[in-house]
């Protein structure tokens, strides 16, 4: 129930019209007690100094920041969590002293959906498919929870580099390897695990793949695609033919938006209420 208690959460990007956090946030708060309201709030490009300042005017409990403001946020904050600043990108903010404090719970949160997925990328080579930011996010979290080392796919091969250089230089060692799409047969081994990190079939484009190719979905043990919209993505579908296990991305979204629950509150949230969050998530796609 809405009073002058009310604490206000919410979302800031462009365009937010689409958003499923509201539905994950404002569940949460109902369930667990919390007298919490969670809104999406569009914000005009040039103006997102002035939306964060607001923010803190107005006694915000905190926020989460979407496209295309996970990077530009960060010089509006009074600090950042080490994680978030290695990764370059910032999708929660936390008011503290003079300000608010950004942190980035999509990796985590990714990292979270995998293990309970029963996926573990510790000690083994994992495949990035994209060289953008939320690949060179995905590589970064690899790093951090113990992968052995990352091969990044992209169309252009001089920006995967570019990301693969970046990551080295985090690492202190040669961690990461670059390669255009086309060269994926210099990647050694098979059975790999493979994160669909661009936004290749996404809906409204839902036939696009980042690769076709069935030889590369051959040596695909388990496929992780961040999308969720469409639930089943053509580099799912692709991955699933060939005879390997193909996840989206409904449960990392879940996992982020609880880690930011938790950050706001303090409260921590159990493993039936994630899995009942994912539920509603995937009815709300059928």
């Amino acid at each position: 129930m809405l009073n002058g208690h009310t604490r206000t959460c919410g979302l800031i990007g462009n365009p937010v019209a689409h958003t499923r956090s509201p539905l994950i946030q404002n569940h949460m708060a109902r369930v667990l007690g919390q007298n919490l309201a969670y809104l999406p709030f569009p914000v005009a490009h040039g103006d997102l100094g002035a939306a964060v300042g607001g923010a803190l005017a107005l006694d915000f409990l905190g926020l989460n920041v979407t496209v295309p403001y996970k990077s530009e946020v960060i010089a509006h904050l009074a600090q950042i969590d080490p994680l978030a600043e290695r990764i370059g990108a910032v999708n929660t903010l936390v008011r503290c002293p003079g300000g608010f404090k950004g942190y980035n719970t999509d990796m985590p949160g990714l990292y979270r959906a995998m293990r309970q997925d029963g996926v573990e990328a510790a000690g083994r080579d994992v495949v990035i498919l994209g060289a953008g930011g939320v690949a060179r996010a995905v590589a970064v979290m690899l790093l951090d929870r113990g992968a052995a080392g990352v091969h990044i796919l992209n169309r252009t091969g001089d920006k995967a580099a570019a990301v693969a250089e970046e990551v080295n230089r985090m690492a202190g060692h040669f961690f990461a390897r670059a390669y255009g799409l086309a060269d994926y047969r210099q990647i050694p081994g098979e059975g790999w695990l493979v994160i669909q990190a661009t936004s290749a079939g996404m809906h409204p484009h839902v036939e696009d793949a980042p690769i076709e190719d069935p030889a590369f979905y051959q040596r695909v043990e388990i496929g992780y695609d961040l999308i969720f919209n469409p639930a089943v993505t053509r580099f799912m579908e692709l991955t699933q033919r060939s005879g390997g296990r193909a996840y989206n991305g409904a449960r990392m979204l879940v996992y982020q938006g609880i880690i930011a629950f938790e950050l706001w509150t303090g409260i921590s949230v159990s493993q039936e209420m994630a899995e009942e969050l994912y539920r509603m998530m995937i009815q709300e796609q059928d």
